[in-house]
């Protein structure tokens, strides 16, 4: 045990341990003042208590049993992900979350993205290195992020929906692909995307119609803001203008900690959760942006050292797939602040307040420690 433990990566959560003390900062400044959020701070940390917690567990913990049931896993993901239509209440135009006795909330798409890289990693590496086939490989692993893509479209919730199809393709890249199977995905998701912007724009009013019967006209809202950010109403582009204007406002170096009042970003909901960008640029400037960034970037940095040094593939996919899941996240969050993106629910990793999303990104690490700690090359079984 203590062997394992001796093999835990110290870079990482020496960084983890920083950013538990930086989302805790921000998230009292977001919601200082406000009882609706009274303690979110405190419940930060003691998220981020249990979640080291849970690194140490997963990394006693061998990885290759979970790839050895990963259909249990994955099966769970779905009936899961089919539960919330039934059970799950309908919060901000969406079934996603279950909510649990003591106000917990649960989402089940988080998890399946853990769920599917373990699938997606032991479907690619019963190959063995070897060049992915496209009818027994590259189509099961198409197959296995499709279903919980769909499922998760129709809660709806774009953003968790999109995170699965990056993770997807990394994963497809690092695992050997063909380029001729490359070439055909990028011509196929470039036609794809052309022709949702064209019927988007060619049926317009009766998307907008549609929607707005079935109570889901927040989707048309956020499509037409980026596409036609001319055309959107104010109340459409309040968040997005509101965002860059406060982020834009911190200059170099800020407004300083809790001096980040702003008019703008008191319009801007969310703020200790998915718009927590927000206060880092207008608290701590350029500065503390580009801290922030270089942290992940260490953060990636070591990942990938540790699957480049793994010898089994499954585990260096599976670090793969945790790492494009985490890249696209961050990504996508500063993306929609700063008006490169569009708006979606997706929570900024580590920093942004969820108990749900911070506690299944620090079991991802978990896992990825575990797989540094069982690398014992007589034991890595094929």
């Amino acid at each position: 045990m203590l062997n394992r433990v001796k093999k835990i990566d110290w870079i990482i959560l020496l960084i983890l341990a920083g950013m538990m003390c930086f989302s805790a900062l921000l998230v009292r400044s977001a919601t200082y003042g406000d009882p609706r959020y009274h303690l979110y701070d405190v419940k930060t940390l003691i998220y981020y208590s249990v979640g080291f917690v849970v690194i140490i567990l997963m990394t006693m913990f061998d990885y290759r049993l979970l790839l050895k049931t990963w259909y249990v896993w994955y099966a769970i993901g779905l009936i899961l992900l089919v539960l919330v239509f039934k059970f799950a209440p309908l919060i901000n135009g969406a079934r996603s979350w279950f909510i649990l006795p003591g106000g917990f909330q649960f989402q089940p798409a988080e998890f399946m993205k853990v769920f599917m890289i373990l699938a997606i990693a032991a479907i690619m590496g019963r190959r063995q290195g070897d060049p992915l086939r496209m009818r027994t490989d590259v189509s099961l692993v198409a197959a296995a992020a499709l279903v919980p893509f769909v499922l998760v479209m129709a809660q709806p919730d774009l953003g968790n929906a999109v995170i699965y199809i990056f993770i997807t393709l990394g994963m497809l890249w690092i695992g050997n692909v063909r380029y001729s199977y490359v070439m055909i995905g990028l011509v196929a998701v470039l036609g794809g995307l052309f022709l949702f912007v064209t019927l988007f724009n060619t049926y317009n009013t009766q998307i907008h119609d549609y929607l707005e019967a079935k109570h889901k006209v927040h989707w048309y809202q956020r499509i037409n803001t980026y596409i036609h950010p001319e055309q959107a109403s104010a109340d459409d582009r309040r968040q997005s203008e509101y965002a860059r204007i406060a982020v834009g406002s911190g200059g170099l170096a800020g407004d300083g900690y809790m001096q980040g009042e702003s008019k703008k970003r008191k319009m801007i909901p969310y703020m200790y959760s998915d718009s927590i960008f927000v206060v880092v640029g207008e608290e701590f400037g350029f500065q503390g942006a580009a801290l922030l960034l270089l942290l992940y970037f260490l953060f990636i940095y070591r990942m990938i050292i540790i699957a480049y040094q793994c010898y089994d593939l499954r585990g260096s996919f599976i670090i793969i797939g945790i790492a494009t899941m985490l890249v696209f996240q961050i990504f996508e969050n500063i993306g929609m602040m700063i008006g490169m993106m569009p708006i979606t629910g997706i929570t900024l990793p580590f920093i942004s307040y969820g108990g749900t999303s911070l506690l299944l990104n620090m079991a991802s690490i978990g896992i990825i420690f575990s797989i540094r700690a069982h690398q014992d090359k007589s034991e890595i079984d094929t």
